[in-house]
């Protein structure tokens, strides 16, 4: 099915894995961690209970690397029956720390592609994170000038969009959402008659997984790079 564009003026972009790198130094820290509590269980064990654990306190911590240390120190606690040394729970804050300090690693052509498409369009970001975390990603990054508007979101589902358009007065019709995440980016706004175009990322946090039956009528795009986008929009 052929989508048309045409009457899009605003477009949103998630910030992780569609703008920078993200979820790479999630999966990096999750094998230095197992690594650390290799003395107490499997890797897969590890592995598992962690990813449990970060989902489990999704409601609580939020998403960003904050609430993901804390269930790390959390899951070593459980799984050595509190034996754990001071010295690894000290390595396990060093782990997020580091995150905290990686650099903004932006995707290829993202400069080229906004510079392009604010010349014609409102561009925003909508995104979900730590707000300390996002801002500073943002700040370094080097891409502020190029959006109108920066929304860090607490959620992305269809009422945290619905609450953004009409607090930017953004028609649904006139808006165009762009994401790698099919569970946050595409779905949400394609059910509240908006638009969107999904971007994968080699790699997918489990959190954000959807299966076919849940994409089955949907009406989008998706591309394979950002660069994509300029074609299709112009």
């Amino acid at each position: 099915m052929e989508i048309d564009y045409k009457n899009i003026k605003v477009i949103g972009f998630d910030a992780d894995d569609t703008l920078w790198i993200n979820e790479t130094y999630f999966r990096e820290a999750e094998v230095e961690f197992c690594k650390l509590l290799s003395p107490f269980e499997t890797f897969n064990k590890i592995d598992h209970e962690l990813s449990m654990k970060h989902m489990e306190h999704l409601a609580i911590y939020g998403y960003g690397i904050k609430g993901f240390t804390l269930s790390m120190v959390e899951v070593a606690l459980e799984l050595s029956n509190h034996t754990v040394s001071n010295k690894t729970i000290a390595k396990i804050l060093e782990i997020g720390k580091d995150m905290l300090n990686k650099p903004v690693e932006l995707l290829e052509d993202v400069e080229l592609v906004l510079q392009e498409l604010s010349k014609n369009y409102k561009l925003i970001v909508a995104t979900k994170g730590d707000l300390l975390d996002q801002e500073r990603k943002l700040e370094k990054s080097g891409l502020l000038d190029y959006f109108h508007h920066i929304e860090i979101l607490s959620d992305k589902k269809e009422a945290n969009y619905s609450n953004l358009l009409n607090h930017l007065d953004i028609n649904p019709s006139e808006f165009l959402m762009i994401g790698n995440s099919l569970k946050s980016d595409v779905l949400p706004v394609v059910n509240i008659k908006s638009n969107a175009i999904h971007i994968p990322f080699h790699t997918t946090w489990v959190h954000e997984q959807v299966g076919a039956s849940e994409t089955n009528g949907k009406v989008y795009k998706t591309i394979n790079k950002l660069n994509d986008l300029v074609a299709l929009l112009n």
